[in-house]
């Protein structure tokens, strides 16, 4: 399958793809993976170490998805539930494993990026959510402990230290997670792709799976002219819809989210709005987000109020916003604008699916793309090698397609509408801080 490529920052900065030399014919093999993203990159490389005999396909080339489009931060947190929502929806003892699983996202994910040889483009350098009002910082501060609690490297800041790391005095505090930071997703796809293959994996590119059936003990997977024989198999397709992919794809709700990346920025804004290089996503209902590349090219991302958007509109629409939040002096460059689209769940949490004895997927990253897919390929590794399914960390589900799902892609804009209201008010109302702001320490 061929399709049109994004004009994504990643696509000029990670470097040459791996090769793959596909086998010519019918293949057979122990665990048969459904998509070249980063759970499925994730899941194979975690088979292939064990021993396995796996092979995945991917219907156009590795990281075309979501791997390959998002905005790279790595965050090992949840977007919409905080750890007691978590323990009240799946009870102690399930939710704190769930909790450890995500938490140690980051950890993970930056351990895979120096094995692959990552360098500069993966910085571990710690994520930040400030709050944009009293009531959001409360609210954090409880889950800075509850994460704390867990062993988590996470702390509470304090107004006029949020205002000294992002050079933005609106907020009223801020969560640290010291073990997230950024990095260059389609990189990162890249290196999982050749940790996988040197581990013995096979991967093989343009090869959409068009149906997958049962056949005597066997699962057998159709891609074209070509039948892949698998005892298990593994679905890693994220919101996609097309051929296999619609049993996993249609249980979620598709969320498009559109990216920009400027041209680089000067020495003396860097250290202004960075000077900790840490990447910042706040708790408004319009999210405002930003993080530097190893470059310090600016990335941000924003959705659309109208459905129908496109990147000529939304790209110069997300800069004008990075110009104002943080008073950029001159306006950079827009040198990139892409689109991608989130799976979110109807709960917002993470969930893993088994279609039939020896099938299983797993979708529900809600916004939290690297680190949390990163998790899942690990837990549909043991899942695939024979840990029983109520011993995983990730909750089960039943695999349905979302009611209405046509209509509910887009509540997403109708949220947006009513929060951007809600947050112009809410921000009238400034932290309470020290005599001197870090506006005034820099005149």
């Amino acid at each position: 399958m061929t399709a049109p490529l994004p004009d994504t920052l990643w696509r000029t900065t990670a470097g040459e793809k791996p090769s793959f030399t596909a086998p010519a014919g019918d293949v057979k093999a122990e665990v048969a993976v459904i998509g070249g993203g980063i759970a499925g990159l994730g899941t194979a490389l975690a088979l292939a170490e064990r021993g396995v005999k796996v092979v995945l396909l991917e219907a156009y080339e590795i990281g075309f998805g979501a791997s390959g489009r998002n905005a790279g931060f790595v965050v090992p947190n949840f977007s919409k539930a905080s750890p007691k929502t978590v323990r009240t929806r799946l009870g102690n003892e399930r939710g704190d494993a769930l909790l450890r699983l995500v938490g140690a996202g980051g950890d993970r994910v930056f351990q895979l990026a120096e094995r692959a040889g990552l360098g500069r483009q993966a910085e571990q350098t710690g994520w930040l959510q400030p709050a944009h009002t009293p009531e959001a910082a409360r609210a954090l501060r409880e889950t800075a402990a509850d994460w704390q609690a867990l062993g988590r490297p996470v702390e509470w800041l304090d107004a006029d230290e949020t205002a000294a790391r992002t050079g933005m005095p609106l907020y009223h505090g801020a969560l640290r997670d010291r073990s997230g930071g950024m990095i260059n997703p389609l990189a990162y796809v890249h290196g999982l792709a050749r940790l996988a293959m040197q581990a013995g994996a096979t991967i093989i590119e343009n090869a959409g799976v068009d149906r997958v059936t049962r056949e005597g003990a066997s699962w057998v997977l159709v891609s074209g002219d070509r039948r892949i024989s698998a005892s298990k198999v593994i679905l890693c397709t994220n919101g996609e819809t097309q051929g296999a992919a619609s049993r996993l794809g249609l249980s979620a709700i598709p969320l498009t989210v559109f990216q920009i990346a400027t041209d680089p920025l000067p020495a003396e804004t860097v250290q202004r709005i960075a000077p900790r290089r840490e990447s910042v996503s706040d708790t408004r209902a319009n999210i405002f987000t930003y993080r530097l590349d190893a470059d310090d090219r600016l990335i941000s991302g924003g959705m659309a109020l109208n459905p129908l958007s496109g990147e000529a509109c939304m790209g110069p629409r997300i800069l004008q916003r990075l110009v104002d939040e943080l008073d950029l002096p001159t306006r950079p460059r827009l040198a990139h604008v892409w689109r991608g689209t989130a799976a979110i769940t109807t709960d917002f949490l993470p969930h893993l699916y088994m279609f039939a004895p020896g099938f299983f997927g797993a979708i529900g990253c809600n916004g939290r793309g690297v680190a949390m897919t990163t998790m899942l390929g690990e837990v549909l590794a043991d899942a695939a090698t024979g840990t029983p399914l109520e011993a995983l960390p990730v909750p089960m589900a039943r695999a349905q397609p979302v009611p209405f799902r046509a209509i509910s892609s887009l509540a997403p804009s109708a949220y947006l509408a009513k929060g951007m209201w809600d947050d112009r008010r809410a921000t009238r109302r400034r932290p309470q801080r020290r005599e001197t702001t870090s506006r005034q320490q820099r005149t």
